[in-house]
């Protein structure tokens, strides 16, 4: 158990922060200064900033750690306020996160913050042909009570034919209009190298934000569409940093016994160590993950050797129960309209985030014919999924706690 120093905060939180910081880093950040200039005025010591690097083409510095506009409150959120305090000023939205509350929970906040023009908000449609995707940007701005978006992605992209001239001639147009400062996509599945391949040779697009964890090492395919991506310009965001794994939820506690980090920001350090990545999103749902995700952005050192050791067996043995959404294979090996993906990712949500309530109602939305899986042969799924999964054991899994 970590050990906890006298106003509560564990050595992990501590790590980084040191003297005066990490106590004012136990204050939710309600009424505190957002930025460093702010707390010199208010002649309070200035707080460690998380480091930041450069967002390719952008040629804009964001910082090494996003918050994921999923983990938000619908209102004003004070882990949002405590993360700007250090740094963390990126947050990662989207038009149907929250149920559509995601962006008016922004809005709530700037309208108390007021540091707009402090904070980089990515916000994305999941609407993909150019005039939908024109009104979504509409809505968002709506939403936000802003009259720009640092940055706007197409959401979840799985073909790339959607990156056309029609397309790009909206976004010149949005940008021209001040509506929209940068232009990007988001994808997760399982053509992710072939989507930075296009990136890297669509000039329009500057930034990917992209499945990669410390999982992804050694698949040669999409390290190589990484550098072609890079070697563009293409700005690099990793999402899925955690590679959770499902039904194998003790694995965590034996790594996290080998050092000083925890599982959670050990694969955040793992992924922070490839250059060629500009910053990572996290979800960070308690002040407990934001400031242990906090401290170790902010401690520069590396890894040891051992510690990468460690990370190395823990994915060798949650390989089998780690989906990497490659579902267009699987799936299309069985016999039945079911989505594997889909369920793969809540029982995930289930098992390793702690959140069942949200996995089961996620579940419960899948049609009658996806969620009886009791009914499918998953072996033919076993067979041809790239890392050994057990899919039809998972599915199994997935039935008695989702449904």
């Amino acid at each position: 158990m970590a050990k906890h120093d006298g106003n509560g905060m564990t050595r992990r939180h501590l790590l980084g922060l040191g003297g005066a910081a990490a106590g004012a880093a136990l204050v939710g950040g309600i009424g505190l200064p957002s930025h460093p200039a702010e707390a010199q005025a208010a002649q309070e010591p200035p707080l460690p900033q998380v480091p930041r690097r450069t967002l390719g083409k952008t040629g804009k510095t964001v910082p090494i750690l996003l918050v994921g506009g999923m983990a938000l409150d619908r209102k004003f959120d004070p882990k949002l306020a405590e993360a700007v305090r250090f740094g963390a000023n990126y947050v990662d939205a989207a038009d149907c996160y929250l149920g559509g509350q995601s962006e008016a929970g922004l809005a709530a906040y700037f309208a108390r913050a007021k540091n707009r023009d402090k904070v980089w908000v990515t916000s994305k449609s999941d609407k993909h042909d150019p005039k939908a995707f024109e009104q979504t940007v509409f809505r968002s701005l709506e939403q936000l009570q802003s009259d720009y978006v640092d940055m706007y992605y197409l959401h979840a992209l799985k073909d790339a034919d959607y990156l056309s001239d029609d397309l790009a001639v909206t976004v010149s147009r949005l940008k021209k209009a001040g509506k929209i400062r940068h232009f990007g996509f988001s994808c997760h599945d399982g053509n992710v190298a072939e989507l930075l391949h296009k990136a890297a040779k669509t000039p329009w697009v500057e930034s990917v934000m992209f499945r990669y964890n410390f999982r992804s090492y050694g698949n040669s395919e999409l390290n190589a569409a990484i550098d072609a991506a890079h070697k563009a310009g293409v700005g690099l965001i990793a999402m899925k940093t955690q590679g959770s794994e499902a039904g194998f939820r003790d694995a965590w506690q034996k790594f996290e016994k080998t050092g000083k980090w925890t599982k959670h920001q050990a694969v955040l350090k793992a992924v922070w160590a490839d250059e060629r990545i500009s910053a990572a999103v996290s979800q960070m749902d308690t002040f407990e993950k934001l400031r242990e995700n906090i401290a170790a952005a902010l401690d520069r050192n590396a890894l040891s050797a051992s510690e990468k050791d460690a990370l190395d067996r823990y994915a060798m043995a949650t390989r089998p129960y780690a989906c990497d959404g490659c579902d267009h294979i699987c799936n299309a090996a069985v016999a039945a309209n079911v989505r594997i993906g889909d369920t793969m990712r809540y029982l995930m949500y289930h098992d390793a985030y702690g959140e069942p309530g949200k996995a089961r109602d996620l579940f419960a939305k899948l049609p009658a014919e996806a969620r009886a899986l009791s009914r499918v042969d998953f072996t033919p799924a076993n067979r041809v999924c790239p890392h050994g999964v057990d899919v039809a054991g998972l599915m199994r899994r997935a039935e008695s706690v989702l449904a």
